[in-house]
């Protein structure tokens, strides 16, 4: 996926997206390879988004880790990163991918889920 947005949005605009989605799906149209993550209230919004999880974000967009890799990197404990590595796989900002270590075990690399990561807010 190349962009993932996340922003404030009422419930019409939601099904006015919805609309506009099954309008080009029904022509045969290409339909745009991003996702949107909409909350209603701007505080939700930043209730998940704090400035700790933004710089997580850069980070894993930066160089996809395991969390203990991140944590180490970002000078915070393993077990805050992946309270918010859940959080933010939860409304599917990054994918957590189990990978084989060979005579190791296995690891989860956090990678993001688009490129572009697009976030819009507004106040009405």
């Amino acid at each position: 996926m190349k962009q993932l947005t996340v922003k404030t949005a009422t419930e019409a605009d939601f099904f006015q997206r919805g609309r506009k989605l099954a309008r080009s799906a029904d022509r045969n149209e290409p339909l745009p390879e991003e996702c949107v993550i909409s909350f209603e209230d701007p505080a939700e919004m930043l209730k998940l988004l704090t400035t700790a999880r933004l710089t997580l974000l850069r980070a894993i967009k930066e160089q996809p880790s395991s969390i203990t890799q991140l944590a180490q990197r970002l000078h915070r404990t393993r077990g805050t990163v992946k309270r918010d590595v859940d959080q933010l796989a939860s409304y599917g900002l990054v994918e957590v991918e189990s990978i084989a270590l060979p005579g190791r075990g296995r690891m989860k690399e956090i990678h993001p889920r688009a490129g572009r990561l697009r976030l819009e807010a507004s106040i009405e």
